[in-house]
């Protein structure tokens, strides 16, 4: 899938900044919503007077088609070229970001949301490729620091701010915010970028792998987001979801290895960076973005949290991020990125470890002080992490590289929130039965507990009822811990695999670097 690119020179003073911001803006509307609505569903669902499981599609539909459009970026870049798309994508997402907020029923919301998702898409992806094509070779990794900035807070920013709204004003302004910033970012980058096309080549349409791809991304998705409504594998729904997903991915890999215009160029795949790279970002991703959708769920319904206060107890990871991603940039240059990689994967199992040992008790400053810790893990992830991902890579791959590596990496936080969800509600359900083992006429606690309720009243049903209550609290609350202890396990064991890569040393001409006269 070579081509030949067109060199351009770095940009400098006032169109460098100009063209970061726009890019910025365009990718911080972009991530946003990819969660500003999860904490706005019951209110859409009850304005437009459906039940709350059906307002879940509101999600469901946008990642469907964003999980789908999203490997597909390296074929459309040589097609249409990278500035057009990036911009063309943009344009259509403000469009359908005010389709949304018009939105008078749901199945009109829905199909905006498939097409704010799917034109989504490219952005995330083609703003990596636009900044390091901006940046001079030794200001790389201070491009990787600035996309890592918006990438990381967004999503925090995303719960905070739609709630605020849904509060505040009316559902439909959290897509209406898109608007001007997405004026804003078109402007821009048509301003800075518009001379700065890539090469384009009229490729063949690879039709059976763009329909296998959408088979197999479609049923996986909708598999993960309804599983757990639908009591996983005990439905037959979700039974035929999953075989038809496997049964198109195999064909899918097949097809997209030996066809000679592949819609997703899988050959990456045989470069040991970008693999070892890829799949241990997206199982950190996973890992990461499942234990912020768990952290909330837990002090809402475990500690007695409001959503507004659950959501506050992330910002500080992603302030921290924020303020000291810039750093990292610098550090890159210094250092091995496998070091710097591992020192954040290390500080995200101090993290959870610090987390496992919690009490139903917990106080608001044992909640805050790992988040800040999960900040560093965050600041020093994505700059080294991208850097081994792209490192040998020419100049023309790195479009459909980072398409694919942010596909798996997306894809699997959708993997890792429905595996959570379901293993804490396991092993809640498991430790609920093996404290009640122990809970009989003959415990003294549970003699004195219920003894204690009596006397001030309680009926002897009343007492076993609050008993048991507490029991569900408890074992909520060991289930949670269990997960807090896999996933600094699981942190520990992806240093070994990082390890695995040899990316080429700052100052030499690979990837990340050679980007900058890419395009």
């Amino acid at each position: 899938m070579s081509q030949t690119h067109i060199e351009h020179p770095p940009l400098a003073g006032a169109k460098l900044a100009i063209g970061t911001l726009a890019v910025s803006l365009a990718m911080f509307m972009n991530v946003l919503d990819t969660s500003i609505a999860n904490v706005s569903i019951p209110t859409i669902s009850g304005d437009l007077g459906v039940s709350s499981d059906q307002g879940t599609w509101v999600i469901t539909s946008f990642a469907v088609s964003n999980a789908i459009a999203l490997p597909l970026t390296g074929w459309l870049t040589q097609r249409i070229g990278e500035v057009r798309l990036f911009i063309t994508s943009t344009v259509l997402f403000v469009i359908a970001s005010w389709l949304c907020g018009i939105a008078p029923s749901l199945p009109f919301l829905l199909l905006a949301r498939v097409m704010q998702g799917a034109v989504a898409g490219p952005m995330i992806p083609l703003s990596q490729s636009l900044l390091l094509s901006a940046y001079p070779r030794a200001k790389a990794p201070l491009a990787f620091s600035l996309w890592s900035m918006t990438a990381l807070t967004a999503p925090v920013a995303g719960p905070i701010l739609g709630g605020w709204i849904s509060d505040n004003y009316t559902w439909p302004w959290i897509f209406y915010v898109n608007i001007p910033v997405g004026a804003i970012a078109v402007a821009g980058t048509w301003f800075v970028f518009r001379d700065r096309e890539s090469a384009t080549h009229k490729l063949p349409i690879d039709k059976l792998g763009l329909v296998l791809l959408v088979i197999w991304v479609g049923a996986l998705q909708i598999m993960l987001d309804k599983g757990k409504d639908l009591d996983w594998f005990n439905s037959p729904i979700i039974l035929g979801l999953a075989i038809t997903s496997a049964i198109a991915f195999v064909y899918f890999v097949v097809w997209e290895l030996t066809d000679r215009h592949p819609v997703v160029d899988l050959s990456l795949f045989k470069l040991r960076n970008f693999s070892a790279g890829t799949i241990a970002l997206a199982v950190a991703y996973g890992l990461y973005f499942a234990n912020i959708v768990l952290l909330p769920l837990w002090l809402q319904t475990n500690i007695g949290y409001r959503a507004t206060d659950a959501g506050l107890v992330l910002a500080p990871a992603g302030l921290v991020a924020a303020v000291l991603t810039p750093f990292t940039g610098k550090l890159v240059g210094r250092f091995d990125p496998r070091l710097i990689t591992s020192f954040s994967l290390l500080m995200f199992a101090v993290c959870f470890l610090w987390r496992a040992q919690y009490t139903s008790e917990v106080d608001t400053w044992s909640l805050m002080m790992p988040t800040v810790i999960q900040g560093l893990g965050l600041a020093t992830l994505f700059v080294p992490m991208l850097g081994i991902i792209l490192s040998g890579l020419p100049a023309s791959r790195i479009p459909a590289a980072s398409g694919l590596s942010n596909f798996l990496r997306i894809l699997c936080g959708g993997i890792g929130t429905s595996i959570f969800q379901t293993a804490w509600d396991h092993r809640s359900i498991l430790h609920h039965a093996q404290l009640n083992e122990t809970t009989t006429e003959y415990s003294p606690a549970f003699g004195q507990f219920t003894g204690q309720l009596q006397n001030l009243g309680a009926s002897h049903a009343q007492a076993y009822g609050v008993f048991n209550r507490v029991l569900d609290q408890q074992a909520a609350q060991l289930g949670v811990n269990d997960l807090f202890y896999i996933s600094a396990i699981v942190f520990v064991a992806l240093i070994g695999l990082l390890w695995i890569a040899k990316p080429q040393r700052a100052g030499k001409p690979d990837a990340s670097a050679s980007a900058s006269g890419a395009h």
